[in-house]
């Protein structure tokens, strides 16, 4: 007996057991009377025993099948309310999306955007994970993901959002009393503030603006997982960092720190959102990630930069 219980054959036996008759359970199935008398024969074979006595004018169940009729009709019943509950979920949003973002992103706008959405939306909750280390969506379990990069060809579908621009920043007085860096050689002279997660791992690759790349290796005293541990020690003066513009433009525009070296830059990157690729996705995936889209496409800070 192989494990998995032969559930065509008991639905359709709980069809005949229903209709009294097979060519009911044919009318009601839209299937062949054949096919309809082959699954009885295959699940008495199966079991082992007669579920029902039938001649050609008389149809009667037995014991075996009497009982086993009304747990397989129970199953039936089981089985057709949660398909229904999928396709309602299919059409309309309901129940848990688990997203990603990175910290700073997260806080910042992943956050404040949520409960515009789940007013909208009040058979949806989500599940928001904060960090800057990337998950494994389907390794993880997560429905959709922010992720701020270049992306890599993948299995995952992406929607671009929006670009993010990443200059080397540092307060007034940084800048005073180390002076202020016009070439990637004069970063040597400086203390530099390094994030864990950049692409190039522990470099900078700055590109000027007519072309030229360099390369450099920062060294100084703080190196953090999250760019914005990094905002105090640059207001505070101690160094000079690589940073995002949707992290640093509030500082910028209040005074707090200065762009510097702006024809040099490193490789852009953008704000997308991530899904895995296959499969369709619930209704409650597809509001949420038409939300986001919507919502992030739109200015956010370039325009106060």
């Amino acid at each position: 007996m192989s494990k998995l219980p032969d559930l065509e054959a008991m639905a359709i036996f709980a069809k005949v057991a229903e209709t009294q008759s097979f060519s009911g359970a044919t009318d009601a199935l839209a299937l062949s009377k054949a096919t309809v008398s082959k699954a009885v024969s295959r699940l008495e074979l199966r079991l082992g025993t007669t579920l029902l006595h039938r001649t050609s004018r008389r149809f009667s169940l037995t014991d075996s099948g009497r009982s086993l009729a009304t747990r397989a009709s129970q199953m039936v019943a089981e089985a057709e309310a949660a398909e229904g509950e999928a396709l309602d979920q299919a059409v309309t949003p309901r129940g848990l999306v688990r997203l990603a973002a990175p910290m700073s992103f997260g806080m910042a706008y992943v956050a404040p955007a949520l409960p515009e959405f789940l007013a909208t939306h009040p058979d949806v909750s989500v599940d928001l994970h904060l960090s800057d280390a990337t998950v494994a969506l389907v390794g993880e379990g997560f429905d959709c993901a922010i992720r701020i990069a270049s992306l890599p060809d993948s299995s995952l579908t992406a929607r671009r959002l929006r670009p993010v621009r990443r200059h080397l920043v540092a307060s007034p007085d940084c800048l005073a009393q180390r002076g202020r860096p016009s070439h990637p050689d004069d970063l040597a002279r400086h203390a530099c503030l390094g994030y864990a997660y950049l692409p190039s791992g522990e470099t900078w690759r700055l590109v000027h603006e007519s072309g030229q790349e360099v390369v450099v290796r920062p060294r100084g005293p703080l190196r953090a997982n999250n760019a914005d541990a990094l905002t105090a020690a640059l207001c505070a003066g101690l160094g000079i960092a690589v940073q995002p513009d949707f992290i640093y433009w509030r500082d910028v525009a209040e005074g707090r720190l200065e762009t510097v070296m702006t024809n040099w830059a490193l490789p852009l990157i953008s704000v997308h959102l991530v899904a895995p690729g296959s499969g369709r996705r619930p209704a409650r995936v597809t509001a949420l990630m038409d939300y986001l889209t919507k919502r992030f496409s739109a200015p956010l800070w370039a325009d106060q930069i």
